[in-house]
């Protein structure tokens, strides 16, 4: 019984946390990348530079708007899911800084490669 109420528990803290951390860095990289837009500058924000620089994509292709929501749920996903994780572990701290560290570098890598190879194939195809 303790196990289920542990797992609802992880959940709600997850979702919360998720909300949460989509909301702020939503309207955060939003409010940033609007003011660096105004203020013509070349700075990028570090999602998109990445993106763009690695899979060779058309900025002036891609939907902004779009990709700044997608780029905001998969940080609040990552976030999310990292922090529940280690709140989970019952271990020692510095294992759980170790867990956190390494999942939340594989996620990283790994969503946002996902990411990229779909906008790549999107806008190769001319879609």
């Amino acid at each position: 019984m303790e196990n289920i109420s542990r797992l609802e528990a992880g959940i709600i803290v997850f979702l919360v946390l998720f909300i949460v951390i989509f909301v702020f860095d939503y309207f955060f990289i939003k409010r940033k990348y609007l003011k660096k837009k105004r203020k013509k500058k070349n700075n990028e924000l570090m999602e998109l530079s990445y993106l763009i620089n690695k899979f060779n994509l058309n900025k002036d292709a891609l939907n902004l708007k779009r990709l700044l929501l997608c780029i905001s749920l998969i940080n609040a996903f990552i976030i999310s899911l990292v922090s529940v994780t280690v709140l989970v572990i019952d271990t020692y701290v510095i294992l759980k800084f170790i867990i956190g560290f390494i999942l939340l570098i594989a996620l990283i890598y790994a969503i946002y490669e996902l990411l990229g190879r779909f906008l790549e194939r999107k806008y190769k195809n001319g879609l």
